[in-house]
């Protein structure tokens, strides 16, 4: 899939009422062949800024979990590869904060929603959508421009 299917799926996902932390891994989930239930388990609870704490948001944490698919390290004694990985991760989190001036779900509500919005959950479509589509355009990016392929060994 190109960069465009990939953030309408994700998109799609999201719409459908899957988590922002879902729709992000379910779009990613074939290209690793990831098996989809396993998918959607695994990113459930880490929507809402993980379990609705408001804290990191959910579709960045679904993210740093395809960078893990994509970049992750298997072998517990590979610190140049789960370094590497962790670099990864902070550079999605900081394209994101470049975006929005943070990747916390609190601060994002309050930045672009209010409490009104948030009790209606119409912030979905006011900063959560978006962020998705975000997350998903940048990981493609990340992923297409790298030369390092994850073989996991």
């Amino acid at each position: 899939m190109n960069k465009q299917e990939i953030t309408n799926k994700a998109l799609s996902l999201f719409d459908e009422g899957y988590a922002c932390s879902q729709a992000v891994l379910l779009a990613y989930a074939e290209r690793f062949d990831l098996d989809e239930k396993t998918a959607k388990l695994i990113s459930s609870t880490f929507g809402g800024g993980m379990g609705r704490l408001r804290q990191k948001c959910g579709a960045v944490t679904g993210g740093f979990m395809v960078l893990g698919l994509a970049y992750g390290n298997a072998s517990p004694t590979d610190m140049e590869t789960k370094l590497d990985a962790y670099q990864k991760v902070r550079e999605l989190n900081k394209s994101i904060e470049a975006i929005h001036g943070t990747s916390n779900c609190s601060e994002l509500l309050i930045k672009y929603a209010n409490k009104e919005e948030v009790a209606e959950r119409k912030h979905h479509q006011t900063i959560c959508r978006r962020i998705v589509g975000e997350v998903a355009e940048n990981l493609f990016d990340m992923l297409e421009n790298n030369i390092k392929t994850s073989t996991h060994e």
